[in-house]
């Protein structure tokens, strides 16, 4: 693994994490009547707060765009997947709540657990999949179990759905970061001629505003604890997809390998959870009265 390519993934998680904080605290102050609009994007464009997250994570899409030129998919999205650890850090020392034995488990779970994945898959580039069709595929059931969840989440507006419109987010920034290394691979074989003639810097255009709005939709209904995790857990495993499904990523798949690559991705998950539920992460402002006002009427 290189060190660089760690150093870029990490530093991206970094920027990230804090990120979605900032963003968090200006969303939930957001009105309940800009819910999955772009109207929502708008009127968050005025808050300086939620401006600052904006730039913590445009510098966290270059470093991790940066690294996905450098390192294998299946490699760079689980250290993504620790910019949960850096929102527990700032959320933290926001509320001065102790990390307890809640903090540390969830802690070790995500730092062991994408050791264990790295180490055991022990990820290596290979051949681009040619066949369209298997992109189109994989591709294609990504963006519809997102646009399923986004629907369920709309139609409902129950407490369930900041977790589902996370999950929906996650979906397409898994599949935004695969299509953002295609991309990269294509400037560098051709530059802005080649980049721009693909579908695929477009695609990941639509899929950025579009993961957007779902965040600052989940931010704005709900506590962080409830939607961060969610998102963080979903995006490594639709990039692991994606990159083993048709950008030629290659995992060990001997039997003791697939058995600790799923133990890692397990305790990714379970370690996500348990940061994502500390109470340290913000709970946001008038949590009862937004999700009253979230109830089907």
């Amino acid at each position: 693994m290189s060190v660089l390519v760690l150093i870029l993934a990490v530093s991206a998680a970094c920027c990230l994490g804090f990120g979605f904080v900032l963003q968090q605290n200006a969303a939930s102050h957001a009105p309940l009547s800009d819910f999955l609009s772009p109207r929502l994007l708008l009127d968050l464009i005025r808050v300086p707060r939620w401006l600052g997250g904006i730039g913590l994570m445009v510098c966290g899409l270059v470093l991790g765009a940066i690294a996905l030129g450098k390192g294998e998919l299946s490699l760079v999205e689980p250290l993504l997947a620790t910019n949960l650890l850096f929102a527990l850090a700032l959320s933290r020392h926001q509320t001065k709540q102790p990390l307890g034995r809640q903090g540390w488990a969830g802690l070790a779970l995500l730092a062991g657990g994408v050791t264990a994945f790295i180490v055991a898959g022990q990820p290596e580039g290979g051949d681009a999949v040619t066949d369209p069709l298997r992109h189109w595929l994989i591709i294609g059931i990504m963006i519809g179990l997102a646009l399923l969840l986004t629907t369920y989440a709309k139609r409902s507006r129950l407490s369930a759905a900041p977790v589902l419109l996370a999950l929906a987010a996650g979906l397409l920034y898994g599949v935004q970061d695969a299509l953002t290394r295609v991309s990269g691979q294509r400037f560098g074989e051709g530059g802005w001629g080649e980049l721009l003639t693909g579908w695929q810097p477009y695609v990941v255009l639509v899929l950025g505003v579009t993961g957007l709005i779902l965040v600052q939709s989940a931010f704005e209904t709900a506590p962080l604890r409830m939607s961060l995790p969610a998102l963080t857990a979903a995006q490594p495993i639709a990039g692991i997809v994606c990159g083993v499904g048709f950008l030629g990523d290659r995992l060990r798949m001997d039997a003791g390998a697939l058995a600790w690559e799923a133990a890692g991705l397990a305790a990714v998950v379970v370690g996500i959870v348990l940061l994502g539920l500390h109470p340290a992460m913000p709970a946001g402002t008038s949590e009862t009265e937004r999700s009253r006002d979230l109830q089907p009427r």
